[in-house]
């Protein structure tokens, strides 16, 4: 599968709008990481679960918003695209203020 987005500037641009997606609620991490998969990196499954180091089988669960993963299997899946996992508050609110730096 070839990458529909080339240019560092649209992979950067794909990258900061799934995440924005995430933080407003209107997608799930599991979307997220197929989207940014096939669209930025242009990887199979397979390959990326590959380059992730772990199953397909988990790789394709944790897309799919199924079964348990780890946090250390959510981590390796989420490195190759430059993101970790971490923690953030539920209330939009408070998310909103962390992002727009008004908290410190």
């Amino acid at each position: 599968m070839k990458p529909r987005l080339r240019s560092p500037d649209d992979r950067q641009a794909a990258l900061l709008e799934q995440l924005r997606l995430l933080m407003r609620g209107e997608t799930t991490e599991g979307r997220v990481l197929r989207t940014l998969r096939r669209e930025v990196l242009g990887l199979t499954q397979t390959a990326y679960a590959e380059l992730a180091g772990v199953s397909r089988r988990t790789l394709s669960d944790i897309e799919r918003d199924a079964g348990n993963a780890s946090m250390a299997s959510l981590d390796r899946v989420f490195r190759p695209l430059g993101l970790r996992v971490g923690l953030l508050p539920r209330q939009p609110e408070l998310l909103a203020e962390l992002v727009e730096g008004n908290s410190l």
